[in-house]
């Protein structure tokens, strides 16, 4: 049903649909959610990191493959282009949160690849990747569905896999998903309403 708004009315509905960030909501969306848990996973320097070693940071969880034609890209630059405009609007929050970066094709995406990846983003991104077995722990505790597609002609092959980047908050509980398909403002606003 479309909504008929009288001629008087209408600029100041517009006006307030074009105010700053929402006001905020008494809690975030997905608290209470099952999603997240323990992981140990490896960075692009070799070293094993676990979900500890981000105790106490707001995290964004975004899972995804280098070799993406199209979606992961996108994504990724919206959420690092979001965190930098929040560095120069709230420098303070945006140094509490730490961007993750964690792969569903861990056989293309070694440690070294995964790191350059998401440091293309933003320098402060964490490439993460580890074993088969590993990948598929961290997918289930994050309600990531990957699967490998039929291979091309040439060998190659895209993943399918859900698409979501979540904001944790710093106990690795989660808070909100990240609106990286509206692009930078709409990834900075969100991280602006939830991270104190």
């Amino acid at each position: 049903m479309t909504r008929i708004f009288p001629s008087a009315l209408l600029p100041l509905a517009l006006m307030l649909a074009g105010c700053g960030s929402p006001q905020p909501e008494a809690e975030p969306p997905l608290v209470g959610a099952k999603i997240g848990g323990p992981f140990r996973l490896t960075a692009a320097d070799g070293r094993t990191v676990t979900d500890r070693d981000f105790a106490g940071r707001y995290r964004i969880m975004y899972f995804g493959y280098s070799f993406c034609p199209d979606v992961c890209p996108t994504d990724m630059q919206a959420i690092g282009a979001g965190l930098k405009l929040l560095e120069k609007s709230a420098p303070e929050k945006a140094a509490r949160i730490v961007p993750i970066f964690v792969t569903v094709d861990p056989a293309r995406d070694t440690r070294e690849v995964v790191g350059r990846f998401a440091t293309t983003f933003h320098p402060r991104f964490v490439g993460l990747t580890g074993t088969e077995a590993q990948i598929a722990a961290v997918e289930k505790a994050y309600a990531i569905v990957a699967q490998k597609g039929d291979p091309s002609p040439g060998g190659g092959y895209l993943m399918n896999h859900s698409k979501q980047a979540y904001l944790m908050d710093p106990d690795g509980k989660p808070m909100a998903l990240l609106p990286s398909d509206e692009g930078p403002q709409a990834v900075a606003a969100t991280l602006d309403q939830w991270v104190r």
